[in-house]
């Protein structure tokens, strides 16, 4: 493995951090403000007009799409050149969708490119490459335990030609917005064939008949609004044959090709809002005083600011060692290491976020710093694209598996 970035890389390191410099650190200034000015109920789900303003500049400067590896839908960097830009990103809230990086239209529109059929594509995938529309990914339901994802129970009956769908689902971030056009949904086609392939996945119109949203789930107490977390209904809803992806019984091979790549643009981005509180925490404790001398000066604070830069240094030397593996040997092989660090990244920046908003006292538990925010965010992540539990026991599984002639 190569320590050194690509030129390439650095090349839209460079610019990537000119333009969040320039631009996105003060635009979610003015996004926070443009927010609150809409007022509270229905006024929380508009979209503040910076972002396409935003959008617009990014795009013109080239600097778009780039989470995308293949040449025909993005400047197609590695997955290991993207890395260390989504860490960059990950430092503002605003910053991934400013440059069309954004979960979970990242990993749709790596479905779509990947198993999408031409008319798929024109459809949906363009308009979400140009950033015209957004969308959302419904597999997780209420009503049993997601992180097996074989218990789902949504149903996708074929009906002549068409599909009908019934279920509900929740934690579908993104249906909250109101450029939200499209639903990837998983569902059970097919009850009585082989465990992991009785699942497929669908393209529904989120304006489709028989679709309702039924509530928007809060984090923590914090809508996440105009993006939200939803409960939706999916009532009878019928949509053409020619909305599967793949086929049938195809839903496991779909979300693993789209795991992947999400996971490590997750994990890097979390390494940025980790560095981000660490800054915080570092500027709070040395302009503050407490029983007689600095704070920074009180050994207990050199201690959590020296085991925050090492715990980022190695979560990120790991989280780039998985991003290299994927793009030289490929997901499968590299599956243990995106396991790790999928574990590692949300514990080391939770840890030192925490340690942020003790820096901060009772203002660290307000909205004034922005860390008591970013602690519910990251906090879902332990749950988001398989719990801590599921990713230790795939770990587990591999050690014993490299052992298991010897005992």
């Amino acid at each position: 493995m190569h320590f050194d970035y690509s030129d390439r890389c650095k090349d839209y390191l460079k610019r990537v951090s000119a333009f969040m410099d320039a631009h996105v650190y003060e635009g979610n200034e003015i996004y926070e403000r443009q927010h609150e000015a809409f007022g509270p109920g229905e006024g929380r789900w508009k979209i503040p007009p910076i972002i396409d303003e935003l959008k617009d500049k990014a795009k013109a400067e080239g600097l778009w799409n780039m989470f995308h590896p293949d040449p025909k839908f993005g400047p197609g960097l590695s997955n290991a050149d993207y890395a260390p830009i989504a860490e960059i990103t990950g430092r503002c809230l605003i910053a991934p969708e400013v440059f069309n990086c954004a979960a979970p239209d990242t990993g749709n529109m790596e479905v779509l490119s990947k198993y999408g059929t031409p008319a798929q594509q024109e459809e949906w995938l363009h308009p979400l490459l140009e950033g015209k529309i957004r969308s959302a990914f419904l597999m997780t339901e209420p009503a049993v335990a997601s992180s097996d994802a074989t218990n789902i129970e949504t149903e996708i009956t074929a009906d002549g030609d068409h599909y009908v769908i019934n279920g509900r689902k929740w934690w579908s971030s993104g249906a909250g917005d109101p450029r939200c056009k499209v639903y990837i949904v998983m569902g059970k086609t097919d009850k009585s064939a082989a465990r992991h392939q009785q699942q497929s996945m669908i393209l529904v119109p989120a304006d489709a008949e028989g679709v309702k949203i039924e509530r928007h789930l809060p984090v923590f107490g914090y809508d996440d609004a105009p993006h939200g977390h939803m409960e939706v209904l999916l009532d009878n809803v019928r949509v053409p044959k020619e909305n599967i992806l793949l086929g049938e019984g195809r839903g496991f091979e779909i979300a693993q090709g789209r795991l992947g790549p999400g996971r490590i643009h997750h994990c890097m981005r979390t390494i940025g809002a980790a560095e981000a509180a660490l800054e915080k925490m570092v500027k709070r404790i040395l302009t503050r005083e407490a029983f007689g001398k600095p704070i920074y000066k009180h050994s207990i604070w050199e201690q959590r600011v020296a085991e925050a830069r090492i715990d980022i240094e190695m979560t990120r030397l790991l989280t780039l060692k998985a991003a290299w593996m994927m793009d030289t040997v490929g997901n499968k092989v590299a599956q243990g290491e995106i396991a790790m660090i999928k574990v590692a990244a949300p514990r080391i920046a939770l840890k030192i976020i925490d340690d942020a908003i003790q820096a901060h006292g009772g203002a660290g538990v307000t909205t004034d710093f922005g860390l008591a925010r970013m602690y519910s965010m990251l906090r879902t992540l332990r749950l988001a694209d398989g719990p801590d539990e599921v990713h230790c026991r795939s770990i587990a599984r591999m050690e014993f598996k490299k052992h298991s002639n010897a005992v």
